[in-house]
C-alpha cells in the first residue's frame, strides 16, 4: 500500500477543499506583467542569463521556452510523464521527469535527471527511482503517532493515512539547483535532497528533511481517498501529535552558499491544522538541516535574493510572500491566484500562477521586487 500522498495527491486533496478564487489585493503588491498564458500546470520555471526563460507544464509532460511575444517554443515533450524541475546553466538545461508507481508498486517507479545541450541533444544523467529503491533515504524515519497513543486507540484510526509507519519506497523528483558540476534534486517522494554528480551520474543522499508534526484538534476530518472521502478522527487521538512527512518542493542556493528548501507539510494543505509549510536551510558542507521559516501555506516554490530574502509561492494562500533574511518574518509581496514557481533575476521576480488541474489557466508573470 502506498503510505503517503504524492505531491500531486497532496495538491489534489487541497483543491477539494480550497478552490482557487480571486486573490485579495495587497496594499503593497506590485502590478505584475503577464508574459505568457494558456499554460497547463506550469509548476517550474528557469531564467537564463539573458532573462530568457523556460517553463514546464508538468502534467502534460512539456518543457517550453517562452519567446518575447509570449508564444511557446517546445524544447522537450514526454507525454503522460511529469516533466519539471527545470534549471539552466552555461547553455545546458537540466530537468527531471518521473512516472509514479501507482498502487504502491515500487518496481513501477521511474524518475530521471536529464539534460539538454545547446544543440538539443538529450542526455540521461541519473536514474533517481533506482536510487530510491536501493537506498530509501527516509526508510528509518518514523511518521504518524508516537508511543503516547495506545495501540487500542490506533485500532480506531482508518487504514489510510497510516497511524504509525516508517518511510516507504517512493520517488517524485520535483526541483533542481545547480552549482558547478553538482545538481541538487528535491524529491517530494523520498522526502530528501539528493546530490548528483552531473559528470559521472553518481547519486548520494545529501539531506533528509525532518518530519512535520502537528497536534490533532477535535473535530478534524482527514481525507481517506482521492475521491474526496473524509472521516472524523477518533476522540482518543485529539491533542496528540501526528508526525507528517515533509514534502520538499524546491531547492535553491542562497548568496551564502547554503541550500534553501521549501516543504509542504505532507498532510492537509487547507488551514485546518494551520499553515504548516516551511523553508529549511541546509549546510552545503555537512548536509545539516534546520528549520529556517514556517507558518507558510502550501509553499511550492522559492527564490532567494542577493540579500538573502526568500520569496515563496503560497499556492493555496493565493500569494507570493517575502521572508526577511534577518527577522524571518513573512509579508505579502504579491497577491496572485495559485502561484507555483518563483525565480529571481536581479530586481525582477518571475513566477508561474493560475494553477489548475488540466485546465489551460496558467500564466508566467514578472514583477519588480523594489
Amino acid at each position: 500500500m502506498k503510505k503517503k500522498f504524492s505531491l500531486v495527491a497532496c495538491l489534489a486533496a487541497a483543491a477539494l477543499v480550497i478552490p482557487i478564487g480571486p486573490a485579495a489585493a495587497g496594499s503593497s503588491s506590485p502590478e505584475p506583467k503577464i508574459l505568457a498564458d494558456g499554460l497547463v500546470t506550469p509548476l517550474s520555471l528557469a531564467v537564463g542569463r539573458d532573462d530568457s526563460f523556460l517553463v514546464t507544464q508538468n502534467f502534460v509532460g512539456r518543457l517550453d521556452r517562452v519567446n518575447d511575444d509570449g508564444q511557446l517554443a517546445n524544447v522537450y515533450t514526454k507525454a503522460d510523464w511529469d516533466v519539471g524541475g527545470v534549471e539552466t546553466r552555461h547553455g545546458t538545461t537540466y530537468f527531471v521527469e518521473s512516472m509514479g508507481g501507482g498502487g504502491g508498486k515500487p518496481d513501477a517507479l521511474e524518475g530521471y535527471l536529464k539534460s539538454i545541450d545547446w544543440s538539443g541533444d538529450v542526455e540521461t544523467i541519473a536514474d533517481l527511482a533506482s536510487f530510491e529503491r536501493t537506498h530509501n533515504p527516509d526508510g528509518d524515519q518514523e511518521y504518524g503517532f508516537g508511543s503516547d497513543v495506545s495501540a487500542e486507540c490506533l485500532q480506531q484510526w482508518p487504514a489510510f493515512p497510516p497511524a504509525r509507519y516508517t518511510g516507504a519506497v517512493d520517488s517524485h523528483p520535483y526541483a533542481t539547483a545547480v552549482k558547478g558540476s553538482t545538481v541538487y534534486v528535491a524529491d517530494a517522494g523520498m522526502n530528501a535532497i539528493l546530490k548528483v554528480d552531473a559528470d559521472s551520474g553518481d547519486v548520494s543522499t545529501f539531506a533528509v528533511l525532518p518530519p512535520r508534526p502537528a497536534v490533532v484538534p477535535a473535530g478534524t476530518r482527514i481525507p481517506i481517498d482521492m475521491a474526496g472521502g473524509t472521516v472524523e478522527v477518533p476522540a482518543c487521538v485529539v491533542g496528540h501529535e501526528y508526525a507528517f512527512e515533509p514534502v520538499p518542493t524546491d531547492v535553491e542556493i542562497g548568496p551564502d552558499g547554503w541550500l534553501y528548501v521549501s516543504s509542504l507539510p505532507g498532510g492537509p494543505e487547507d488551514p485546518s491544522l494551520g499553515a504548516r509549510g516551511a523553508v529549511f536551510r541546509i549546510n552545503p558542507w555537512t548536509g545539516h538541516t534546520r528549520l529556517w521559516a514556517d507558518d507558510i501555506l502550501s509553499p511550492t516554490g522559492i527564490a532567494v535574493s542577493e540579500h538573502g530574502d526568500v520569496y515563496a509561492a503560497s499556492m493555496f494562500g493565493n500569494e507570493i510572500v517575502k521572508i526577511d533574511a534577518w527577522t524571518r518574518e513573512a509579508s505579502q509581496f504579491l497577491a496572485v491566484d495559485g502561484p507555483a514557481a518563483v525565480e529571481l533575476s536581479g530586481e525582477t521576480l518571475y513566477a508561474t500562477a493560475g494553477f489548475s488541474f488540466g485546465q489551460p489557466t496558467g500564466t508566467v508573470l514578472e514583477a519588480h521586487i523594489r
